[in-house]
């Protein structure tokens, strides 16, 4: 078990870990920002990761204050699933209604990579490769889809 000092410390280590392999990788290479993740221009629409005990995980989240519009926006993305999907051969994982650890609702489409635990640090090579791969590639296809959500 770790303490809460040294968990703060491995997640520091981690996600510095993780932008020092995105900075060497070619097909990331020449891009002005790394990862759009908050600054989607999409009102109420992030790109995550998430790095836990359980494995890794790419998220495209609709995290509207209001229940209605977070529908809405959820109804829209399935519109583009085909293209949401391209290059993931197993689909996406489609989740209406996850529910955070602080209890907020949000929905989220995302991809995971399970068996792999963010404490042990042997597998964060695992950790890097899915999540930038998957990233990018999640990104690129939401980012072609972007402009038809925008309100």
């Amino acid at each position: 078990m770790y303490s809460k000092d040294e968990l703060k410390n491995l997640k520091l280590e981690f996600w510095e870990s993780f932008a020092s392999f995105c900075e060497v990788q070619p097909y990331l290479r020449g891009r002005k920002k790394v990862w759009t993740l908050y600054d989607t221009k999409v009102r109420g629409v992030e790109l995550k990761f998430d790095a836990n005990r359980e494995g890794a995980f790419v998220i495209l989240e609709v995290n509207h204050r209001s229940e209605e519009a977070r529908l809405e926006m959820f109804e829209r993305l399935t519109w583009y699933k085909e293209t949401l999907e391209t290059d993931f051969p197993e689909g996406l994982i489609w989740d209406i209604c996850f529910v955070r650890d602080t209890g907020k609702q949000v929905a989220r489409i995302y991809t995971a990579k399970l068996g792999i635990d963010f404490h042990r640090r042997q597998d964060w090579g695992e950790f890097f490769g899915f999540m930038a791969s998957q990233m990018y590639l999640l990104e690129r296809n939401f980012m072609s889809i972007a402009e038809y959500l925008r309100e």
